[in-house]
C-alpha cells in the first residue's frame, strides 16, 4: 500500500521582523512553490498573498523579483506574476542536464572536500534520516537539498554552482513531488545513505554514478507521473 506523506496543515504565517523583510518574503513564496501550495500557472494575487504574509506590497513586489530571476515565477506586462510552467520537453531537458551537473559535482567534491565538510554532511544525513522516519516530508527535503547543496559547493567550482543553483531552482517543486511515492521515497533515502558512504570514501567515479543514477530516477519518476496527470485530464 502506497501512504501519502505527511505535510504540515496549512497555516497562517507569522508577523515577520522588517529586518530583511524582502528576503524573509522570498523564502515563504519559494517554500509555497516548492511544496505545491501555489502551483505551476498559479496567478499571484497581490492583495491576497500581502494578506497571508502580512506585508505590504513592496516587499512582496521585491520577492517576485527575485524568484523571477530564478525561474520559479514569471512577470507578465500589466498582468501581474504567476508561477513558472515547464514543457515536458524542458523538464527531461533539465533533469538531463542537472543530472549530469550534479555527477561532476560528486567526482570533484570527492577530491575536494575537507574531513569538516563531510562530518556536517554525515549530521545533515541522520537529520534527514528522522524526517524521513516521522514522515515529514517538508523537512526532509529542506535538509535533501542542503546536502545537494554542499556536496556542489565542496566541488570549490564557481561556474559549476552557479549554473547548478539556476537549474535546480526551476525544479525544485518536481523534486519534493517526486517523493510522494512512499516506495520512491524510500529507495531515494537509500540512494542518500550509498552517496555518503562512496563521499565519505572519497571515491569520485561511484559518487559520479550514484548521483547521476539518483537524477535519472527523479526524471523518470517526474516524467511517469506528470504522463498519467495528462492521459486523466484527456480521458
Amino acid at each position: 500500500m502506497i501512504h501519502e506523506p505527511i505535510l504540515p496543515p496549512p497555516a497562517r504565517p507569522a508577523v515577520i521582523d522588517r529586518q530583511g523583510l524582502a528576503s524573509a518574503v522570498t523564502v515563504r513564496l519559494r517554500d509555497m512553490i516548492i511544496e505545491g501550495t501555489l502551483a505551476p500557472g498559479t496567478r499571484l494575487n497581490e492583495r491576497v498573498l500581502c494578506e497571508q504574509l502580512m506585508v505590504s506590497r513592496t516587499p512582496l513586489r521585491e520577492a517576485f523579483k527575485v524568484l523571477a530571476g530564478e525561474g520559479l515565477i514569471e512577470l507578465l506586462p500589466n498582468r501581474g506574476a504567476q508561477v513558472a510552467e515547464m514543457s515536458m520537453a524542458d523538464i527531461e531537458q533539465t533533469f538531463e542536464v542537472l543530472g549530469a551537473l550534479e555527477a561532476l559535482s560528486g567526482q570533484l567534491a570527492c577530491e575536494r572536500i575537507t574531513d569538516a565538510e563531510v562530518v556536517e554532511i554525515r549530521a545533515l544525513h541522520y537529520e534527514m534520516q528522522a524526517a524521513h522516519a516521522r514522515r515529514d516530508l517538508a523537512a526532509y527535503y529542506k535538509i535533501n537539498h542542503e546536502i545537494h547543496d554542499r556536496i556542489n559547493a565542496a566541488a570549490r567550482n564557481a561556474v559549476l554552482t552557479t549554473t547548478y543553483l539556476h537549474l535546480n531552482a526551476r525544479i525544485q517543486n518536481l523534486r519534493f513531488r517526486s517523493n510522494f511515492n512512499q516506495d520512491k521515497w524510500d529507495a531515494a533515502m537509500k540512494e542518500h545513505g550509498i552517496m555518503l558512504d562512496a563521499l565519505e570514501r572519497r571515491d569520485g567515479p561511484a559518487l559520479r554514478a550514484i548521483l547521476e543514477h539518483h537524477l535519472q530516477s527523479k526524471r523518470f519518476t517526474v516524467v511517469s507521473d506528470l504522463r498519467a496527470y495528462e492521459a486523466t485530464q484527456k480521458a
